[in-house]
């Protein structure tokens, strides 16, 4: 005979409690003795600690709203005037160290002096300093977040795993 020719029933009958002392498990039917638990019908809501006030409602409670929005990265307009180069994005900033990542939203914001004929390609700008671009003669262009690949990522979690020993 083998094991995937038994004849086996999948089902088990149930226990049947409360029938005698006899029967095995009588009396008490398996509940113990006495209490709320013992009792048919017992329902206690979730969170029910005998009366005892429960715990989510004895943490304090956080009011407010969190935004899990990542807040972009902030460029001056000054500090591209000092980068040198005539066409600006999210890699040449990175490689600057002006944005931690090339991966990250940017913005660029007016603050500091901009003379020379630079084109953007970043996420955000602002209103004056979309101003002070034009006026200097450049140009800016809206672009999408960069994604990371797989091999980027790895590579970035590489670099992480050496700074870290």
């Amino acid at each position: 005979m083998k094991y995937n020719e038994l004849n086996t029933s999948s089902r088990k009958n149930p226990k049947r409690v409360g029938r005698g002392i006899a029967a095995g498990s009588g009396k008490t039917a398996g509940r113990g003795t006495k209490g709320q638990k013992s009792r048919t019908g017992s329902k206690r809501r979730p969170g029910f600690e005998g009366g005892q006030n429960p715990l989510m409602q004895r943490l304090p409670k956080l009011h407010g709203f969190n935004s899990h929005k990542t807040k972009p990265e902030v460029v001056y307009t000054g500090e591209i005037e000092s980068l040198g180069k005539t066409k600006v994005n999210n890699q040449t900033l990175a490689d600057a160290t002006l944005i931690s990542s090339p991966f990250v939203i940017t913005k660029i914001l007016f603050k500091g002096e901009l003379n020379k004929k630079v084109d953007l390609q970043l996420q955000l700008a602002s209103k004056q300093a979309l101003e002070a671009i034009t006026k200097a003669g450049g140009g800016f262009e809206k672009i999408p977040q960069f994604k990371r690949t797989a091999v980027e990522s790895s590579k970035s979690s590489a670099k992480h795993d050496e700074k870290k020993s």
